[in-house]
């Protein structure tokens, strides 16, 4: 612990669980007025530059294979942001996936801005300590110790703030980082999701159904934690971790500073998953999305976001049909087609110019459901 006394949670850029607990990066398509904006876009026929050499667009979808998405690229988990992405677009998101190297300096600009908001918030409650790691079980060994130091918090209904959350979703793992859970007047904990604006005006409604889908999986996830439905065999299964594997020696200096005296991640795995069930910690009881302004740091607003199950998990099953291989990235709506205004994909995708379809040259070969 600090010796000032005050908490000490790990960096995040040291832990390598860095999901992105904001929405930055989809916030500079928001058009506030549905009007267009300037931004780069790459031409009809060529992709942006991978190893300095230009991709053709008859290339990258000859690239499209057989497999899922999740086995294209190599993925052993998602990151929630990557869920919420597809609420906005699917198929930006998808274009993104395959593209990854590709980030405008707006992009860019309003990702920083929002990052350091955070951080900002974030130090507010606590010091943050940069642990030296070398492997993936350093990784979230870092992210371990940060959730036993933040449940004594919760336990004494005390404030926290970037509170790691992860758990299995429909046959595939989900990892995300909760911006600040505290509780209200009346005992009730409460999730509460900073979102920063470029503009001093709240967004449009497809901008807040995105946030609102974000902070439901959120809590989603973070009740099945607290009730003990997600297990160490499971984390292990889709992560491929070592339990045994000895720990660094960083990483175990920060453990011993914290009070735990632990040896490999499955030491401190058993810590935390015994934690989180005997700790008696509630479920959330009430979502809450803020907006702020970046520039002057002003409310512009606050949303209460209700929560029903049954429709939450008809659209995780819908958007994990995609992850798994069983149906093509899909585009907007008409009623929404002015998001492509802003599109960085604009001018290659298919489904855009096929008004809701895409070409048989551009649909990768997927597996059926079974």
């Amino acid at each position: 612990m600090a010796e000032t006394g005050e908490e000490e949670t790990a960096s995040p850029e040291a832990s390598g669980f860095s999901d992105l607990s904001d929405s930055e990066f989809l916030e500079f398509l928001d058009l506030d007025d549905e009007s267009s904006a300037s931004v780069s876009k790459p031409g009809p026929s060529e992709l942006p530059e991978k190893d300095g050499k230009s991709v053709s667009l008859q290339n990258w979808k000859r690239g499209l294979d057989v497999s899922s998405p999740m086995e294209r690229f190599h993925l052993k988990y998602l990151y929630v942001t990557d869920l919420s992405t597809q609420n906005w677009c699917e198929l930006q998101m998808a274009f993104e996936k395959e593209l990854p190297d590709f980030l405008t300096p707006e992009k860019a600009a309003v990702l920083d801005t929002g990052a350091s908001i955070h951080l900002a918030r974030e130090l507010e409650l606590h010091d943050l300590v940069t642990v030296p790691i070398t492997t993936k079980e350093d990784n979230w060994a870092v992210k371990f110790l940060n959730i036993l130091s933040m449940i004594p918090t919760l336990q004494s209904e005390g404030c926290i703030r970037e509170f790691p959350v992860f758990g299995e979703v429909e046959g595939v793992f989900l990892v995300g980082v909760i911006d600040e859970l505290h509780y209200t007047a009346k005992g009730e904990l409460e999730l509460a999701e900073l979102k920063t604006r470029r503009r001093p005006m709240l967004p449009l409604e497809a901008q807040k159904k995105k946030d609102c889908f974000q902070v439901r999986l959120y809590k989603f996830i973070f009740d099945a934690m607290v009730q003990g439905k997600v297990t160490p065999e499971i984390l292990i299964h889709h992560t491929k971790l070592c339990p045994d594997k000895p720990l660094g020696p960083s990483v175990l200096r920060h453990a011993q500073q914290g009070g735990f005296s632990v040896k490999s991640l499955g030491d401190l795995m058993e810590l935390v998953f015994l934690s989180l069930t005997l700790s008696d910690l509630p479920v959330i009881d009430i979502l809450k999305i803020e907006y702020i302004h970046q520039e002057t740091a002003t409310a512009l607003g606050t949303e209460i976001v209700a929560f029903e199950e049954k429709e939450m998990r008809d659209k995780i099953q819908h958007y994990m049909a995609y992850w798994m291989g069983h149906r093509e990235p899909q585009g907007v709506d008409v009623e929404e087609a002015w998001k492509c205004r802003t599109c960085n994909y604009a001018d290659i995708c298919e489904w855009r110019k096929g008004s809701g379809v895409l070409s048989s040259t551009m649909e990768p070969q997927t597996k059926k459901a079974k």
